[in-house]
């Protein structure tokens, strides 16, 4: 899994509920019995139970058309395809250089559409997998590896004072319980 934050609003924040333990209708699970559900803070009100693939999010509903998010999904699955043969702390660098795109994806009815007038001057920065304008764009990138024995990996690399040369990157790891 891999995904990154932006900002817009110094202090925004959203709480999520947890996913009830109880939802109705087919499950998709882990070969261990775990549900994975998308939530957000538009669209459906109720998490989302995902069937297992590969899905996209961008700064819009999950799987929102945006040429950007197919090429980031694109990247994404080849760096998956490559993941066997290389060492974990290469497939990190190797995910945080997809999420680190910078390659405008143009054109892109489907943001212009969406973003208006508001997107226009920016909208070769905001087309991109990763967004640089001054004042809003990607904060920070998220890789999480969980590996069959339930062994996590998860990286963060944060932009620190809202600085563009100033980023810090975090490993934590731990096993998931049974």
């Amino acid at each position: 899994m891999a995904g990154h934050q932006h900002t817009w609003q110094a202090g925004s924040t959203h709480q999520l509920p947890a996913a009830a333990a109880g939802l109705a209708g087919p499950r998709a699970s882990t070969a261990k019995g775990d549900v994975i559900c998308y939530y957000g803070n538009r669209g459906e009100p109720d998490p989302i139970v995902l069937t297992p693939g590969t899905y996209g999010l961008s700064n819009a509903l999950l799987e929102t058309p945006w040429r950007k998010l197919c090429f980031g999904k694109q990247l994404f699955l080849e760096a998956v395809e490559r993941s066997q043969a290389l060492p974990k702390d290469v497939l990190i660098a190797s995910l945080l250089d997809v999420l680190n795109n910078e390659e405008a994806q143009l054109p892109d009815p489907a943001i212009e559409d969406q973003g208006g007038e508001y997107v226009q001057p920016m909208l070769s920065k905001y087309a991109a997998v990763c967004v640089r304008c001054p004042g809003y764009g990607t904060r920070t990138n998220t890789i999480i590896l969980v590996d069959a024995d339930g062994h996590v990996t998860f990286t963060e690399r944060s932009m620190m004072d809202k600085d563009l040369s100033h980023w810090e990157t975090r490993t934590y790891e731990f096993t998931l319980q049974s």
